[in-house]
């Protein structure tokens, strides 16, 4: 009868055989497989159609140029600014009055507003 430590050392060297024999063929099927996965994937990718996308201009991003003038001021305010500028989004449509020019704003005693940039 064999000991316990002969039966180990039989089984070791049957597996140290084993993975030399079988570990390269091991190697070689999974280099197969992954290199066929791959192909398969870049077929994929290749005959999927090209995709463009296209912002569509937002209805509240643009804003118009008003048909009242170039500059806007309020009734009540000391500064005129431009139909486009934070300023005048946040006059009522009701106190606004509108200038054809920066010049006739600043005669009627309106200064150019600060945070409006462009106006002198």
């Amino acid at each position: 009868m064999r000991s316990i430590q002969e039966m180990g050392q039989e089984i070791k060297n049957r597996v140290g055989d084993g993975v030399g024999e079988w570990g390269t063929i091991i190697v070689v099927l999974l280099l197969a497989v992954a290199s066929f996965g791959l192909g398969r994937l870049s077929a994929l990718e290749e005959a999927r159609p090209l995709v463009s996308v296209r912002m569509a201009a937002s209805a509240a991003g643009a804003r118009p140029i008003a048909a009242g003038g170039l500059v806007v001021a309020s009734k009540s305010g000391t500064a005129y600014h431009f139909p486009w500028c934070a300023g005048a989004s946040s006059i009522k449509e009701s106190n606004k009055i509108w200038f054809k020019d920066e010049a006739a704003a600043r005669k009627a005693g309106y200064a150019p507003a600060k945070n409006c940039k462009g106006l002198q």
